[in-house]
Parts: C-alpha cells; structure tokens; sequence
C-alpha cells in the first residue's frame, strides 16, 4: 500500500477570519472540526486544558489517556496529533502561531517554556491548588476572545503570556531550568547573534563564523534542536521585525525595507510575502 503524507493544517481551519489566535471549548469541538479526529500535523501551537474528559490524545508516538482527571496538554508545531473526546468531555484548547506571540514578546522567548522544548513531555497533571488560578486567566482569556473591543488582540497576547507562564510554573515550580546541553547553549548564541545582528547579517555563514563552527554544523544542530534550519531561524526574526514595524510604527514600506537591510523594495515585499503569505501592505491594512 503506497504511503501518504498527514495533512498539515494551519490555524485556518478554525474559521476563514482566524489567522493567529483561537480558543474554544471542548463541547461538539469533533462535531465542529472533524478532522482534529485523525491523525494530521499542525504549524501552530495548540494547548489543550483537559477538566473532566474520557478518550485518548496522541502526540506524536505517545498516547495520552484521559480517564476524567485534569491536564494540560502541549502540541508544539509539527507533532502528530489526533483528538478522540467523549461528547460530555469539558475543556478548553488555545491555538496560537508564533508570529502572533512574537509580535510583541522577544522572537526566542517561547524555547525558554520547558514544556515546549523538543524533548519534553506533551502533558502536565493539573492539581486543584494552582488549577484554579489557571480557570480565572482561561476565563478572561475566553471572554475577551469573544468580544469586539478595542485593543483585543493585545490583551489576548497578555493572557496567553500569563497562561504559559502559569504553566511553566506546574511544570518546573522552581522556574525556568538552567541546564543546556552544549548545542542547546550554541543555538541560544545563534539566536542572541541575529537579535543583534540581523538587520546586517542574513546569511548563516556570517553567523557560523562567529560562532566559530562550519555553516553545515550549524545548520545540523539548528535541525536537530529546533527542526529548523539556520536560514529558517534568520528568516523568522526579519520577518517578526518587520510585522512589528508595519503594525506599530507609521514607516513606509519603502523606509522598513531599508530599516531591515533591504536595498531593494521588490526582494523585501517577496521575501515578506514568502514568509507571511501577505505583502507587506496587505498585513498593515489587516492589522488596522
């Protein structure tokens, strides 16, 4: 039998309109989106807070069964998930995509999550003692989310950010762990260099050399660690400057290209486009 690709689906298929951030409640969720049933992969991150649920939830290889008691579960982009939820399961799953975290937190700041580093667990008991504070923020979270008040998408960015630091500290109560193993630690450098850097340096060569490593190694441990490569990683952080510019500052896109090292407006809106899937104008208009 010939062997198929999964289905990779992106944060579109909750609804036309969503293009960074949905949150909704269990109840007909498999109704509503049946192919969260099978097995697929996603390009976003989904964390789903199991209460009271029977069923089973793969994560890649690991099958995660419910059996009424209270977890938080941690899809990080290109695991393989499929949902299978009695129709009495009470809950609520957050999808959010880096870009709209990133859009006002640093571009490194979700890897300092334990629970979404590459070999940690996808799941977390949640206990009555720290599952109530958690309830509150999901609470707000939900209703600003349903709301059509000004300013929603920046407070929802804060509740997400409170939410995931809740998290952290149910998963690590001591706080964020410090211990790296060396290419962890080289891609922490990698990616301090392109903050500083970036708007000069967009080749990974430039930054391989002063990390003193070949651009092949570099782009070895980079796959390894992030399931990115080294451009990816360069590519992602222009891109999340240049959405922060276009939506908080009233440059030209001619005045961002420049800002961002672009000599030429063209290559900038193409290479905007590429990782974005909007021309820079297309993205500033969507945004006000």
């Amino acid at each position: 039998m010939q062997k198929t690709e999964l289905p990779v689906y992106s944060i579109g298929l909750f609804g036309d309109g969503i293009k960074h951030f949905w949150m909704g409640k269990f109840t007909g969720l498999i109704d509503r989106y049946p192919i969260l049933g099978y097995p697929h992969r996603q390009d976003f991150y989904t964390i789903l807070l199991v209460e009271n649920a029977l069923g089973e939830i793969l994560v890649d290889s690991e099958k995660i069964n419910l059996n009424f008691s209270a977890k938080a579960i941690i899809i990080k982009p290109g695991c393989i998930l499929s949902l299978d939820l009695n129709k009495q399961a009470i809950g609520h799953i957050v999808c959010f995509t880096e870009q709209f975290f990133s859009l006002r937190y640093n571009n490194n700041m979700l890897h300092q999550f334990s629970y979404f580093r590459r070999e940690a667990r996808p799941y977390l008991r949640l206990h009555d003692k720290n599952k109530s504070r958690l309830d509150q923020l999901i609470e707000l979270c939900h209703d600003e989310f349903g709301s059509d008040l000004g300013e929603s998408e920046t407070l929802l960015r804060s509740y997400l950010n409170i939410i995931l630091f809740e998290l952290e500290r149910m998963y690590h109560p001591t706080g964020f762990q410090a211990h790296k193993n060396i290419k962890q630690e080289k891609i922490q450098q990698f990616e301090e260099l392109i903050n500083l850097h970036f708007y000069s340096k967009k080749l990974p060569s430039s930054y391989a050399d002063l990390l003193f490593m070949s651009p092949n190694y570099l782009n070895k441990i980079c796959k390894e660690e992030t399931g990115q490569t080294a451009g990816d990683l360069i590519r992602r952080r222009v891109a999340i400057e240049a959405q922060r510019l276009l939506h908080y500052s009233s440059c030209t896109v001619n005045e961002i290209a420049h800002q961002l090292g672009f000599d030429n407006i063209s290559y900038f809106v193409t290479y905007f486009k590429k990782q974005t899937g909007l021309t820079p104008e297309q993205f500033r208009k969507e945004k006000h």
